[in-house]
């Protein structure tokens, strides 16, 4: 049985499966074929098959960057880096957006505590959401985070959804300064949708940290931008506070985005300053079913793919 008949046959009894058998044979399928794999999820996500023949939404172009365009980019390997990124964003004449970084560790127990100031983030450089953040040392169980870090260390994040921009960063620790809003917050990041170089909207979430986060989109102008849920529930005339350096937000995404078809680039804003967070290329896996199906489309129409394509 060959492995395309294999897909077919196992598709129709995956929902009724656990996550982590679903899990293993997806990252079965990404050893076997990357693109098998995308359309294993893409059917799991949507329930209908991936056009990567003529894609018109912005998952479906976003799925065909990473199989075509993407994938083996020395460029957007490193971009995708948390650790390598950081000369990218040199390269770009951009070095007063970075974050001050303390230190890298090829592992968890490599790290000298003594070294390390009151407050600080260490972050895995290989994927999404391997952060530490500490706000306090005194009160950190340095035993408990080193085990966390080491089990995240482990982690093959590329497998799952074939996001092979993971795969080929040497693995590192990196650790940061602990930036915050003035009032012991975590700084809100803008995550600004960049479509052929140009910056069009940006994405921003409050409430994270009460547990209730809710996400609007704005326009370059400031004004809400109503292609999601949240956006199009909101009040007339509902905003939120604009960042002051909001320009200089979407002229450094524009800066960093330039070489790429698609990107998302995450600024925080603080003290009136941008600072560089991450450079996404594939936001939610490029299934992101949470996604407004007329939005999916609308966005996929500002992403224009063809010159790639040919």
């Amino acid at each position: 049985m060959s492995i395309k008949q294999s897909v077919k046959r196992v598709l129709p009894w995956v929902p009724g499966v656990c996550t982590k058998c679903v899990d293993l044979y997806a990252s079965v399928l990404t050893i076997i074929s990357p693109t098998l794999n995308t359309k294993f999820r893409y059917k799991m996500n949507f329930g209908r098959k991936l056009n990567l023949n003529d894609p018109q939404t912005l998952n479906e172009k976003i799925l065909w960057l990473k199989l075509n365009t993407y994938l083996k980019n020395p460029l957007v390997i490193q971009c995708a880096d948390k650790y390598a990124v950081r000369e990218y964003i040199k390269d770009c004449g951009c070095e007063e957006l970075l974050i001050d970084m303390y230190s890298a560790f090829d592992r968890a127990e490599d790290i000298n505590w003594d070294e390390l100031p009151q407050q600080f983030v260490l972050k895995w450089n290989f994927g999404a959401g391997m952060n530490i953040i500490c706000a306090d040392k005194s009160k950190m169980d340095k035993d408990a985070t080193i085990k966390q870090l080491q089990k995240w260390g482990k982690r093959k994040y590329w497998l799952r959804n074939s996001e092979m921009q993971y795969k080929y960063a040497p693995k590192k620790i990196v650790c940061e300064k602990y930036m915050s809003d003035g009032n012991g917050l975590l700084p809100l990041d803008y995550k600004v949708y960049c479509f052929n170089g140009k910056a069009k909207c940006v994405f921003v979430c409050i409430g994270r940290e009460y547990g209730r986060p809710k996400f609007y989109f704005f326009d370059r102008d400031w004004q809400l931008y109503r292609v999601n849920r949240d956006s199009k529930a909101a009040p007339e005339g509902f905003t939120l506070p604009k960042p002051a350096c909001i320009d200089k937000i979407f002229e450094y995404a524009e800066k960093l985005a330039a070489p790429f078809p698609f990107v998302r680039v995450d600024l925080y804003s603080i003290d009136e300053k941008p600072y560089f967070g991450e450079l996404t290329f594939t936001p939610a896996a490029g299934l992101d079913s949470a996604r407004l199906p007329e939005t999916d489309i609308l966005f996929g129409n500002m992403l224009n793919i063809e010159s790639r394509k040919k």
